[in-house]
């Protein structure tokens, strides 16, 4: 049977048609689909320009953070920024040690450590931190959701600027020196979505910005940092739209140009041409390797990677971080296949999937989780026993926001915190069967009746024989695409499949060479679809999205196939 439901938009209105004619068509119906109606909206868009002012001093707390910034720098204070093990939390360290020696700052950076400290800020930290001697710590990507730590701040003496993008809890700010976080209530800096980097990037466009020797320095300083700003915001899933799209289109520039060793080094080991990066590489290539060391053992090696100026310890960081991504996917194909057994075994029909285990590596549960959402269309949550405490991590689908259902459990749990589509939690173990209990129920009421399928959204219905190079150069003009900005997917039918095969380790993909009713024919592949090939049909029905592949030295069109039926099956 045919699992997934198909989507396609309706077509673009008149008005709309009349608005957007100086597009070519193909064009036109996307960016209607992106909900641009109008010539101005739709021209802002292409170019990457945010229709906003994005002055960073609207940001509530900046004013007070780069004063007491200033003063750290003019009497050489010692300043540490405490980040996060992933790659958002890594690269707005990075960047923002960066930014801060460039203008002359004692600066140190400070990641936890996954298994010994867990995420966000700690007491220990803090205190070793005072202990040698820092009087200013800054927090980037974590924070907001610390009340308890940041009060021990201050009893300690220690000043804190936190700089965050998750969701505060209520009105309930920690007692920091200055909290810098748009979601914070009463915030009116205008864009929302920035990741933890992006945020970073604002606290240092507020103080290069103003007052460097000369305001043209600042830009190519700034500029400088917008590459950190691209991998962070891609691997974090931060929407990309509004200023994040601008700010992406720009660090994959400097990217594609990087001046950073480490970049370079990893771009190698990923054997990718670093002057063509997209997002989609940064996402798939790039960011997994950058995450592995945090994983596995510490983030610090990401941190050094992306700091280093010495090649050849580079070459070795990037040579490291290969490594342990390849333990990393065999640890989380493992752990997969294990939660997926203690899941089904528990309850098959349930409407919320979870396992824990004692064996289970808690930098992994995360993966293992999202594999298990998106095999079986439900929320799923894969936890990491120890002697007390159990620690969680939670994928779920758009039916079903995830951290307000943790939010109805929070007097069972020691901490929590996330977005609608992904969270973590601890929980002591004693209070574990009460918690996965309730979570089902939440769950059951919420999805109860609901058409729980995969809903694959397409742009347009469109003949192979009207796909060429022409039309890729357009679409090149929707990128960044990934997280809330989609590639543009097309649909094709009835087109006749010439040739077939599994490809790939143990054939888990498929590629396939389509010809439609004109004669037009193309090559395609899809990743993960190996299963389909057997009982593939003479003629089917393709969803797809459409690009080059580049292969020693000749470029080809194809299609890159998210799913395909049997011609004439219903959406």
């Amino acid at each position: 049977m045919h699992t997934k439901r198909w989507v396609i938009a309706p077509p673009m209105t008149a008005q709309a048609e009349e608005s957007l004619i100086k597009f070519p068509p193909i064009l036109r119906q996307i960016l209607f689909n992106r909900g641009l109606g109008s010539y101005e909206e739709a021209r802002a868009f292409l170019e990457a320009k945010p229709a906003f002012n994005n002055d960073p001093f609207q940001l509530i707390g900046m004013g007070a953070a780069v004063d007491r910034i200033r003063y750290a720098l003019d009497h050489q204070e010692p300043i540490a920024i405490y980040g996060d093990y992933d790659v958002d939390g890594v690269t707005a360290t990075a960047l923002l040690v960066q930014a801060l020696e460039i203008l002359g700052a004692n600066v140190r950076a400070y990641i936890p450590n996954r298994f010994d400290e867990g995420y966000g800020l700690n007491p220990d930290a803090l205190d070793s931190l005072k202990a040698d001697g820092v009087k200013l710590v800054i927090t980037v990507d974590c924070g907001i959701r610390s009340p308890n730590e940041a009060l021990h701040a201050r009893t300690i003496g220690l000043d804190l600027i936190i700089s965050d993008h998750h969701h505060p809890d209520g009105d309930h700010l920690p007692p920091a020196f200055a909290v810098i976080n748009p979601k914070q209530h009463g915030d009116p800096y205008p864009d929302k979505d920035l990741a933890g980097v992006g945020i970073a990037y604002k606290l240092a466009e507020a103080l290069i910005g103003n007052g460097t020797s000369s305001l043209n320095d600042g830009q190519a300083q700034l500029a400088d940092l917008l590459d950190l700003v691209a991998l962070g915001t891609v691997a974090d899933l931060a929407p990309l739209v509004g200023e994040n799209r601008s700010l992406v289109r720009k660090g994959l520039r400097q990217i594609r140009q990087t001046k950073r060793q480490g970049l370079f080094s990893l771009a190698g080991v990923a054997q990718m041409k670093i002057d063509k990066t997209t997002a989609g590489q940064i996402g798939f290539m790039l960011g997994p390797r950058l995450n592995a060391s945090g994983r596995l053992e510490s983030a610090l090696a990401s941190l050094e990677l992306l700091t280093t100026k010495d090649f050849m310890r580079a070459g070795q960081l990037a040579q490291q971080l290969d490594v342990q991504n390849r333990q990393r996917q065999s640890i989380t194909k493992t752990m997969q296949e294990q939660a997926e057994q203690i899941a089904m075994s528990e309850d098959p029909n349930a409407f919320l999937l979870f396992a824990a285990h004692e064996d289970f590596n808690p930098g992994v549960v995360g993966l293992a989780a999202s594999r298990l959402t998106e095999t079986y269309y439900r929320p799923a949550v894969v936890a990491a026993k120890s002697t007390e405490e159990t620690r969680g991590s939670c994928r779920s689908i758009p039916e079903f926001h995830i951290t307000d259902a943790l939010d109805l459990c929070k007097d069972l749990l020691v901490r929590h915190g996330g977005h609608a589509a992904a969270a973590g939690f601890t929980v002591k173990n004693e209070k574990l069967p009460e918690l996965v209990s309730r979570l089902k129920s939440i769950a059951e009421d919420q999805l109860t009746g609901k058409d729980l399928r995969q809903t694959l959204s397409a742009d347009m219905v469109v003949p192979l024989s009207e796909l060429n190079f022409e039309v890729l150069k357009y679409l090149a003009y929707l990128e960044p695409t990934g997280y809330g900005n989609p590639d543009a997917i097309f649909v094709s039918r009835n087109v006749k499949v010439k040739s077939s095969r599994m490809v790939g380790s143990e054939g888990r993909h498929l590629k396939l060479t389509l010809e439609d009713e004109r004669g037009a024919s193309l090559d395609s592949i899809g990743f993960r679809l190996g299963h389909l090939q057997p009982a593939l049909p003479q003629r089917v029905d393709v969803l797809y999205h459409f690009e080059a592949n580049e292969y020693n030295g000749r470029t080809s069109l194809q299609l890159n196939l998210k799913d395909v039926k049997a011609a004439g099956t219903p959406d």
